[in-house]
């Protein structure tokens, strides 16, 4: 939580070291893992609810995109509602619109209804997932308990695709597919309940909302994925992908002009003059776009080409799930020896070598010789990557920007994974039709009538020459997914760098010679200190006449 400096000693503690600090964890990942595996529990539903709610092939896809493009494209006003109108507050509010999208979904009875409920569940998700984050900021005092508080946030992050795709084949086969809804109904009325009896309220800072910026960066955003997703689905010349594009190109623009202009901008651009800021929402786009990618692509490949059942498909993610959290785990705990570089720079290698791997499979990979092993080698990067990533970005925040600063993560993160699947599936569906035209002569020649007919009717091959052409699309798009993780690992290289500054803050000390270790010295009180190396970790980026001092004590 945050306080002021007139706040007294009582009403400024934090949850109690041990049983309080843990359940507050606790409260806040799950919340996170709640938001993010819903990107991924619905994958294993889709044709069920096709046949239920009477989706063409084509519209099925925007249940995937109603939820991504208002979760994208509303993280930043998220972050800063938090900001203003107090982080507990607004946290409890996104969680319960959550809850009221979810069960609204899994109680439609038509497409309409269930993509308007998909949207109300991203605007819940963009309210409360970078809101998480920030209580994180003002819950946990900087050093080695925030590093294993954002382990465990990162390892939820990174992970919480894989366990989606578990979840969602255990409630469609033993259940229903509207249990994907309803499953969070439950768990996000706990959150709700847990929240104020375990985390305070952080203090309200002073200030508006920026809805010209709201509006633009919302709006901008929405258009640029759109463009994207028309562009997989209709191709780059579709006048409504043209339009989308010009669009997204205009409103970005205006947005930039307006945070420059504004003097509580919605993102605070100065964020961006500080290179590890700036790289690590570079390498977040690139490895969002990675591991959308690998979730998506895999997904189709063990269901179409090995023929797994939704349950299969989902226990066959269920290790890379547990190394990214072991990577994430590791990670934390080793940052303040060696810092967050080697980490980024390992990480996007080895996520780089898993997808470069991926590359090899066809018809005739099996699950564990050609795609167990390097799902686990790209998970183990991805724990090392998020983990590190997040520190980065919200090191040396000023506490009224944590919430920008943390949202402009996420957003990178759902956007990046939206435009990067999008060029994915483009390169896959490229790579499927030159591969098709391939085969259709040799499946013409063996072809029986009723499976001739069968064709003229779906334009689809059957098995062994649909499988052919799907594993040619997916290894393809795994060259271009690996190129996304190649360009992290160059930006991890060559933009990133440590300070002997950010060692400290990460050893949860201030750094040498500055007054505020010096006045932890004196006090000899470690709270005191904490206390003070998180005030002087802050003075860097807070402005003049902000109190940089704004953070918890435990």
């Amino acid at each position: 939580m945050t306080s002021s400096h007139s706040t007294s000693a009582g009403s400024a503690e934090a949850p109690e070291r041990g049983g309080g600090s843990a359940i507050a964890l606790l409260v806040i990942a799950s919340c996170q893992l709640m938001v993010v595996l819903d990107i991924t529990i619905v994958n294993i539903a889709l044709p069920h609810i096709q046949s239920s709610l009477g989706f063409s092939t084509e519209s099925l896809s925007w249940v995937i995109n109603a939820y991504t493009l208002t979760f994208g494209g509303l993280l930043l006003l998220g972050g800063r509602l938090g900001d203003i109108l107090g982080r507990r507050r607004v946290f409890i509010f996104g969680v319960l619109l959550f809850v009221l999208a979810s069960l609204l979904g899994g109680l439609a009875q038509n497409a309409p209804q269930l993509l308007a409920a998909r949207s109300l569940q991203g605007v819940g998700g963009a309210i409360a997932s970078p809101t998480a984050l920030a209580l994180i900021t003002t819950t946990f005092r900087e050093g080695p308990e925030r590093n294993r508080a954002f382990g465990v946030f990162a390892a939820v992050s990174a992970g919480g695709g894989a366990i989606g795709l578990l979840m969602g084949g255990i409630l469609v086969e033993w259940l229903d597919w509207r249990w994907v809804f309803f499953v969070n109904v439950p768990i996000g009325l706990l959150i709700a309940f847990a929240t104020p009896r375990h985390i305070r309220e952080s203090e309200r800072h002073a200030g508006h909302f920026d809805f010209a910026g709201a509006l633009t960066s919302t709006a901008g955003m929405a258009s640029l994925v759109y463009g994207f997703i028309r562009a997989s689905e209709d191709g780059w010349r579709d006048p409504l992908t043209l339009v989308a594009f010009g669009a997204a190109i205009v409103l970005l623009t205006a947005f930039l002009t307006i945070e420059r202009r504004s003097r509580q901008p919605i993102t605070p651009l100065k964020m961006f003059r500080d290179r590890n800021r700036a790289g690590s929402y570079g390498m977040m786009l690139s490895l969002a776009a990675a591991i959308f990618g690998m979730f998506f692509f895999l997904t189709l490949f063990v269901q179409n080409v090995l023929n797994f059942s939704p349950l299969q498909a989902g226990l066959a993610f269920l290790p890379v799930s547990a190394v990214i959290a072991v990577g994430a785990g590791t990670t934390s705990q080793l940052l303040p020896k060696y810092g967050p570089k080697p980490f980024m720079v390992v990480g996007a290698i080895l996520a780089a070598g898993g997808l470069s791997w991926l590359t090899q499979t066809d018809v005739d990979s099996t699950y564990a010789g050609s795609v167990l092993g390097p799902m686990l080698i790209f998970g183990l990067g991805m724990g090392m990557q998020f983990v590190s990533l997040t520190l980065m970005a919200v090191s040396g925040v000023a506490p009224q920007e944590s919430g920008a600063a943390s949202g402009m993560l996420n957003a990178t993160q759902q956007v990046g994974g939206s435009l990067g699947l999008s060029i994915l599936v483009t390169v896959f569906g490229t790579a499927s039709r030159n591969e098709a035209t391939e085969q259709v002569p040799a499946f013409l020649a063996q072809a029986t009538p009723s499976e001739r007919a069968q064709f003229q009717r779906t334009g689809e091959l059957p098995a062994p020459w649909g499988d052919q052409v799907l594993a040619t699309g997916v290894s393809t798009a795994f060259i271009a997914s690996a190129a996304f993780t190649i360009v992290a690992a160059l930006i991890a290289l060559f933009v990133i760098q440590v300070r002997a500054s950010d060692l400290e803050r990460l050893r949860g000390g201030a750094a040498a010679g500055t007054p505020s270790a010096a006045s932890g010295e004196a006090s000899g009180e470690a709270a005191a200190a904490d206390t003070a190396a998180a005030d002087s970790a802050a003075a860097d980026d807070a402005a003049p006449g902000d109190e940089g001092g704004h953070r918890s004590s435990e």
